[in-house]
């Protein structure tokens, strides 16, 4: 097994791996810090102000929940198909196949979404070139670490992890001098919500509408989950997890916390980071320079995690007869490389790329959305996964309920806001469209396979 992970065969499942807890952890972080976070994080400022701090701390409740669950099942059956193996365990043929195609879509739009991001923050320094350059030139440069394999792509996570991490740190350093006078500028900081009207300026309705723009930013989990089996001790996965959730919670939520503190509510807007915009009144001219790369780092990061991810899972569902069995073909001349499933990443990749080029304006917005509501059907099939499988005492089963709970208002409160709403339908049809082909599947073939 020198490229991806193998189909989820008991057998298999039960390998020694190769990564430590710790470098799982740095890998989740790579995988999870993104444009969700960069610049997704201002749509949610945008909808509902300085309780934004408070939607990502839902959020990382909510994403504690699922991971400490998955977790659980990957430590008491570690298995290569991850959560769709879960869910074909716990529910059957048609949850595991839509648990995997669903996740398939999710990261065809979140790689769509991010290279649309970088091809905008690429324009910041060359505003003349047209989007569809920068975004071609991503995609192949993506395809190609994924085509190093496990070990370069740890590698390149890994280094990435590091500079994402780095950029917010920096950003946290900088307003904490900006504040203390340190740097002068001419600010003029709003300070504290002093009322309940200064913290929810949107009202309670923005605030509903937020939450999927946190959990969004959390999203990554299900990469670690698949690559959980790699853990030299499988009963480590939790403590990697969690160390993750933690260190990610404490950045975003102080990185947050300092810029809605520095700037105005109606400062903040879906082209530029709300940490640029917070220190926008201090003269440091190289700080954009510096954070708008950092944010096309930690884009092209999510992105190359998500292809790697995706490819990976075609694989296992070619292999466990939930897609053609072209896509578990590897070249074995070229570390086993999985060319066929690869190939429709990239065409899904390219579609995204179209869409977004020839449909500007809110496309971005719509596009996060929807990825990001896909994201949380998954988690909600593991958690439901988790209720029949893992034997849950009465704290466990409350929890369960809690995550679905806040995964349910993620979700509803897209219906709220109108900049958003359309998002919400273009996930309804990716899970029209899955749940018809299970349904076809179930008919047709398996049916037939168990009489």
């Amino acid at each position: 097994m020198d490229f991806f992970l193998p189909s989820g065969d008991s057998s298999k499942g039960s390998e020694a791996g190769d990564l430590k807890w710790w470098h799982l952890s740095l890998i989740g972080v790579g995988c999870t810090i993104g444009t969700g976070f960069f610049l997704g994080s201002a749509i949610g400022i945008k909808i509902t102000g300085p309780s934004i701090v408070f939607s990502f701390i839902l959020a990382a409740i909510g994403t504690y929940i699922v991971y400490d669950l998955l977790a659980k099942m990957t430590a008491e059956d570690p298995q290569d198909g991850s959560f769709c193996y879960y869910a074909n365990k716990a529910y059957g043929k048609w949850a595991g196949f839509s648990c995997g195609w669903n996740y398939w879509s999710s990261n065809i739009l979140i790689m769509g979404s991010q290279l649309t991001a970088l091809s905008i923050l690429t324009r910041f320094w060359f505003p003349n070139v047209p989007l569809w350059i920068f975004a071609a030139g991503y995609a192949i440069l993506s395809i190609l670490v994924v085509i190093t394999g496990n070990k370069g792509f740890d590698k390149v996570e890994d280094l990435f992890a590091i500079i994402k991490t780095a950029a917010i740190i920096m950003f946290i350093i900088l307003a904490f001098a900006a504040l203390s006078g340190v740097i002068k500028g001419d600010a003029n900081h709003p300070g504290f919500p002093g009322s309940a009207g200064e913290l929810f300026p949107e009202g309670w309705r923005g605030f509903w509408s937020s939450l999927i723009y946190a959990f969004y930013a959390y999203g990554g989990i299900e990469v670690i989950g698949l690559m959980a089996t790699r853990l030299k001790k499988k009963e480590d996965a939790p403590k990697a997890g969690i160390i993750m959730l933690i260190v990610l919670a404490i950045i975003y939520v102080i990185s947050l916390a300092l810029a809605v503190y520095m700037a105005a509510h109606g400062a903040f807007h879906e082209k530029e980071s709300p940490f640029v915009t917070a220190l926008g009144e201090y003269n440091l001219d190289f700080f954009p320079h510096v954070f708008n790369a950092a944010i096309i780092i930690a884009g092209f990061s999510t992105m190359t995690a998500s292809l790697f991810g995706v490819t990976a899972l075609l694989v296992t569902l070619a292999d466990d007869g939930d897609a053609p069995k072209v896509f578990s073909k590897k070249i074995k001349k070229w570390k086993d490389l999985p060319l066929p499933s690869l190939g429709l990443a990239t065409a899904g990749l390219i579609a995204s790329i179209v869409t977004a080029l020839i449909l500007p304006g809110k496309i971005y917005e719509y596009i996060t959305t929807a990825a990001g509501i896909l994201i949380l059907f998954n988690w909600s099939f593991i958690i439901i996964s988790a209720l029949r499988i893992l034997e849950n005492k009465v704290f466990g089963k409350i929890m369960a309920f809690l995550g679905i709970g806040l995964i349910l208002a993620a979700v509803s409160g897209t219906l709220l806001e109108k900049s958003i709403r359309f998002g919400f339908f273009v996930s309804l049809m990716f899970v029209a469209i899955i749940a018809v082909t299970a349904m076809i599947m179930q008919k047709k073939i398996w049916k037939n396979q168990q009489s």
